[in-house]
């Protein structure tokens, strides 16, 4: 029995299993591994104690699997331990739909059973075919390995995570290629390479060279949203100013907040503002960026189906929706739920103002640079004058916003609202009338923004309150608003208000919004405003902002580091493999791989072999100091060859092949490690049971 190689094999499984963890965590998925690998093995060694059942044994082991899981992850299901229908049903939904409902969750997922089924069921099937390959432990890896790949495709490791788990794969990989029946070496020599090389470009990509987002699978899968009617919240601005005492929804809060968003729109075509967003169903907790904050909302007069939500949420209690982590917004699947109530969490990022002031734009992120349709003749003059010419910051930003405030009166009237959004109610607001709701502003901020190079976005939702009623704060129809959002590097994105409802009196404001209005109060006056001095960019500059190790990597780059990294030590540990392969041998079998070792040293040190060599013809081209050991050598393969085992002395035929070693051992430094890094003995021929000696070659 093969139980080393099983112990690889199990090993190599479970690890890859395991790899699932920044999806649902550790916890929830080492039980059912371990479990479903032990019931596993019990059952293989059961199989090589009574072979009469070998026939039956991928059969025993997805059985014996199954039960492991069913005890594990289906216990609710079963009937005193005792599968039932509904287990039945629970694993075929596990099969079909866990795997999809993962992708459609934010991460970590819960670790509920029809979600986390498809990992242990994976580690099950590529446990039963890993062990049917056994005999092959190249083809024996390849189950684990494709689990592993379904793993990072799902949500790939990076930097010392990454690492340690491709040396933890890598060893107990080596142990199920080393592993062998006894007398048997013929492990593939370019089975470990390639691990080896596949290792160390794990390594170097867990560095992340390319300075690259990883693909994930669940970037490609959001939940798919049920045909249902919606209310535009931007459309829906005039409609509200107009019935302006309507109480919306309330809260209660365990800090000051300055805005609630319903809504972010980044998409624009000239006539109708639109949202791209990814919803997905919430999982455990959303990780925070800084203290966190808590909220406890009740609705009222909000006919959904997006609900009152933050940037940067964490968690969601009493209603499930689904929920937009670029935007920070929050959809109820299912509609309005009339006076639903539901408790927010979400973190807050503290910036200094000096720094907010001085920092660049994010031209990068998505939808901030978006379409804007055919622009109207006389906006261009408009967006170059309202930045002063000056070139993508947050201190332009913030001069586009007060030239709005400044220039721009807002519409309050509810007998004279504007309306609409589009580019004639956007150029009649810009060119003419220069009065409008928060609406027409912020469209107006952000289609002026993008066409000075600022991305920028709209978002969609009320104001904080300042009324309070049994000891929520009331948010009316009349805190109705709608705001730009400009990206800034490092930072992401930030409320801006050009307004002047910004001067009026609110709740205290803190963090992000607090830091916005110090940078404002900081901004130079237009007359020594300058633009804002960028890191150097320049061939040869210095980024005095970012440590060198972050500049991006061309990919080339990084696949050519990988492939050297490969080489210089795939190839060495590649050679020393097969050394201690060839010592294992027994028999005429040690003695030629003595030869065989020998063979290639002499070959990597520059010796001009040719496949018509015979043993002593290579010895005579060698010279000193290797001579002599190399013709002793080669008479023992003649003895070995022509008189079979009882002649054969393989310690005496690897005694020489070291004295070979340290002969070779006196020439030049660089010829030796040119010949540690020499790889045609790794492709050279293989070992053939009849060679020909004395008149012939021995290959």
């Amino acid at each position: 029995m093969n139980r080393l190689g099983m112990a690889g094999l199990l090993g190599a499984t479970g690890l890859a299993g395991l790899l699932f963890a920044p999806v649902f965590g550790p916890g929830p998925l080492l039980p059912p591994i371990l479990v479903l690998l032990a019931a596993c093995y019990a059952c293989w060694e059961l199989v090589a104690r009574r072979p009469a059942l070998e026939p039956l044994r991928p059969v025993l082991l997805a059985l014996a699997g199954l039960l492991a899981v069913v005890e594990t992850v289906l216990f609710r299901t079963t009937v005193a331990g005792l599968p039932t229908g509904a287990t039945g049903t629970a694993l075929w939904h596990g099969v079909t739909r866990s795997w999809q409902l993962t992708l459609q969750s934010t991460w970590p997922a819960r670790p509920d059973p029809e979600l986390m089924l498809f990992v242990p069921l994976a580690v099950l099937l590529a446990t039963v075919v890993g062990v049917e390959l056994l005999r092959r432990p190249l083809l024996a890896l390849l189950p684990s390995l494709a689990l592993l790949g379904l793993s990072q495709a799902y949500q790939a490791l990076s930097g010392g995570p990454a690492v340690l788990a491709a040396l933890c794969y890598a060893l107990a990989a080596a142990v199920l290629l080393a592993a062998r029946r006894p007398g048997d070496g013929r492990v593939s020599w370019a089975a470990l390479t390639v691990l080896t090389v596949a290792a160390g470009a794990l390594a170097v990509t867990a560095a992340d060279p390319a300075d690259r987002e990883p693909y994930r699978l669940r970037d490609a899968h959001p939940v798919p949203l049920r045909p249902q009617r919606i209310t535009d919240p931007l459309q829906d601005i005039a409609a509200r100013l107009v019935r302006p005492d309507q109480e919306v929804f309330r809260y209660r809060a365990d800090a000051p907040v300055d805005r609630w968003r319903l809504a972010v729109l980044d998409g624009f075509d000239g006539a109708n503002w639109s949202t791209d967003a990814r919803y997905y169903r919430l999982g455990t907790r959303l990780p925070a960026a800084g203290p966190t904050r808590t909220a406890e909302l009740r609705l009222r007069a909000l006919p959904g189906p997006w609900l009152p939500s933050q940037p940067g949420l964490t968690a969601v209690d009493g209603l499930a929706p689904l929920v937009d982590q670029a935007g920070g917004t929050l959809l109820l699947e299912s509609g309005p739920v009339p006076d639903a109530s539901y408790t927010l969490s979400w973190s807050e990022r503290s910036v200094d103002p000096g720094t907010l002031l001085a920092a660049a734009v994010d031209p990068r992120a998505p939808g901030g640079l978006g379409a804007l349709g055919p622009v109207p003749d006389g906006i261009d003059p408009i967006a170059h004058d309202a930045v002063l010419g000056l070139r993508p910051t947050f201190q332009s930003a913030l001069q586009l916003e007060r030239y709005l405030k400044d220039g721009y009166q807002l519409a309050e009237d509810v007998r004279d609202l504007p309306t609409g959004h589009g580019w004639p109610q956007l150029r009649r607001f810009l060119l003419e009338s220069r009065r409008g709701t928060s609406e027409q502003f912020a469209a107006g901020y952000v289609v002026l923004a993008r066409m000075s190079g600022i991305p920028a976005r709209l978002a969609v939702g009320f104001r904080g309150s300042t009324e309070y009623e049994g000891g929520f704060a009331v948010v009316r129809n009349r805190q109705v608003f709608a705001w730009p959002e400009v990206a800034v590097t490092g930072i992401g994105w930030v409320p801006l208000d050009p307004t002047s409802g910004a001067r009026k009196a609110g709740p205290t404001q803190t963090d992000l919004a607090g830091t916005t209005e110090k940078a404002r109060r900081q901004l130079p006056s237009e007359q020594q405003l300058r633009p804002a001095r960028l890191p150097d960019t320049r061939p040869g500059g210095e980024d005095r902002h970012h440590s060198p190790t972050r500049v991006a990597w061309p990919a080339p780059a990084a696949g050519a580091l990988a492939v050297l990294l490969g080489w210089l030590v795939g190839v060495p540990v590649a050679k020393a493999a097969r050394r201690w392969r060839r010592r294992r041998r027994s028999g005429v079998d040690g003695v030629l791989g003595a030869w065989l070792d020998v063979r290639d040293q002499v070959w990597a040190h520059g010796t001009g072999y040719r496949v018509e060599l015979t043993p002593r013809d290579l010895a005579w081209l060698a010279g000193e100091p290797v001579r002599e050991p190399m013709l002793r050598l080669a008479a023992q393969v003649d003895a070995a060859m022509w008189s079979g085992t009882a002649a054969a002395d393989p310690a005496a035929a690897w005694a020489e092949a070291q004295a070979v070693r340290r002969g070779l051992r006196g020439r030049p430094r660089w010829r030796r490690l040119r010949a540690a890094l020499e790889v045609r003995t790794l492709l050279g021929h293989r070992l053939q049971r009849a060679p020909r000696i004395g008149t012939g070659s021995l290959v």
